[in-house]
């Protein structure tokens, strides 16, 4: 069961907001919830919830923008639920700061797993530790990636991901494993999203993007760091 987290759903289907929002409580948690964008972004800068679900069509504010806004703001995790479901939906549902995308329909199961995992990965259950690696630092228990004493803002799965490449410099991960280990789980369809997460992840470390090296018919790895 959960431990009494909130859960901000954002659905303009009532129906559908109501059978998620019943589900999300019977697991335990905390629910709010808004019928539009604009009314999602009220609520969420009010209540500042643990985890925010959210429809893509919406009216007045899309959930794109909803995304863009709170990810430009904090990191307050992001599940996109959507009808849209071609590859370049997904990538750009990530690109705007989504933490997990799926598509509807979705069985309740499969969603409280998902809001599970990344609850887990924003909050992760890590000892007192950080790894160094050159200029690199990942705190695994302040859940903060610096590099040259800057702070990294990463959503929750693009840390997750760092610090796993980061526990094990020079080991190179599938995609598979990749998903294990910064996931936590195996979801169906969730491995072709791991290369925009990377590709994100990248691009937020910017002068040291070149630490994470793509190792073609494989995965990935993390080299050595650089001052």
């Amino acid at each position: 069961m959960a431990a009494g987290e909130r859960i901000l759903v954002v659905e303009d289907d009532a129906a559908l907001r109501e059978v998620i929002e019943a589900y999300l409580r019977g697991e335990g948690y905390a629910t709010l919830q808004a019928a539009d964008g604009a009314e999602a972004l009220r609520s969420w800068q009010a209540e500042q919830p643990d985890l925010i679900v959210l429809d893509w069509m919406l009216p007045a504010v899309s959930g794109l923008d909803v995304a863009r806004q709170v990810r430009a703001a904090g990191r307050t995790p992001i599940i996109m639920l959507t009808a849209r479901n071609e590859d370049p939906d997904v990538v750009l549902g990530l690109e705007m700061g989504a933490d997990d995308y799926l598509v509807k329909p979705v069985s309740m199961r499969q969603l409280v797993a998902r809001i599970r995992a990344v609850l887990r990965r924003a909050r992760p259950d890590a000892e007192d530790a950080q790894v160094r690696i050159g200029e690199l630092t990942v705190d695994l228990a302040g859940h903060v990636a610096e590099w040259a004493g800057q702070p990294v803002a990463l959503t929750a799965t693009e840390f997750g991901l760092l610090a796993a490449l980061a526990a094990h410099p020079g080991r190179v991960f599938s995609r598979l494993q990749l998903m294990e280990a910064a996931i936590g789980d195996y979801y169906e369809g969730y491995e072709r999203t791991i290369d925009s997460h990377i590709s994100h992840l990248r691009h937020k470390l910017g002068a040291a993007e070149g630490l994470i090296q793509t190792v073609h018919g494989i995965g990935y790895k993390l080299v050595a760091a650089r001052s």
